[in-house]
């Protein structure tokens, strides 16, 4: 019995997929990225402060909206080629509920930039060290992470209630007044935050006007401390 190789083209069945091409958003990001190293310095100028440009590998970075889409569709066709091109065992798999762990979609984005470089390259030294290092440590990562966690359906993060306890002001406001405490318990001698290169409390002086001459020194430290740590998210 021999099958039509007609039969054959009209359904396409490739052994392999390539690996998954970003978005023109995503694409133009990596652009003002590589102009930012290699570019003239026109260019770099015209791009601005380099740090303030978004990083794909690093979804955070990129506030545009319609770039961060454009992203998150990106990684869902890299989580899909993954697991087809990847993944024999089911223990393997990345869980359909991948965007709301985010240790998992940290590390996705910085999985799927480095096979986009190593995809890049003119030898295949990088898709190596990909095959070798990058991808088995996600893999391990993340079946110690998950474990059977989400293996039906997505779970409540077992850690929220430390999580919510740890940023509870409370125990936020503790952690302050430790930090406050250390602070001002450093010897006067041993040098103030200015002499160390780190900023100080702000300083107010009384100043003549006519002449620029400080009269009077006074100093914020009996000002009202605020608390600086950022609370993440509660259910």
């Amino acid at each position: 019995m021999t099958t039509d190789p007609q039969t054959r083209r009209a359904t396409p069945n490739p052994m392999l997929h390539p690996f998954p091409v970003p978005g023109e958003l995503v694409r133009l990001a990596y652009r003002e990225i590589h102009l930012a190293i290699n570019g003239t310095e026109e260019e770099k100028n015209v791009l601005g402060n380099p740090a303030l440009l978004p990083r794909p590998w690093e979804p955070a970075t990129c506030v545009d909206p319609c770039l961060r889409y454009d992203l998150w569709e990106w990684l869902e066709e890299v989580v899909i080629w993954l697991n087809r091109e990847y993944t024999w065992d089911v223990a393997g798999l990345i869980p359909t509920c991948w965007p709301l762990h985010p240790h998992v979609t940290h590390e996705l984005a910085v999985l799927a930039d480095q096979r986009r470089r190593a995809g890049m390259a003119l030898t295949s030294d990088a898709l190596e060290e990909w095959h070798r290092y990058c991808l088995p440590a996600f893999a391990d990562r993340l079946r110690n992470r998950l474990r059977a966690h989400c293996d039906d359906e997505h779970k409540r993060w077992p850690g929220l209630p430390r999580h919510n306890e740890h940023t509870s002001d409370t125990t936020t406001q503790r952690r302050e007044d430790a930090y406050a405490q250390d602070v001002d318990a450093l010897p006067a001698s041993r040098g103030t935050c200015e002499t160390q290169g780190v900023p100080g409390p702000p300083r107010l002086g009384l100043v003549d006007l006519d002449t620029g001459e400080v009269h009077k020194d006074v100093s914020l430290d009996s000002a009202p401390r605020t608390t600086r740590t950022e609370k993440g998210p509660r259910d």
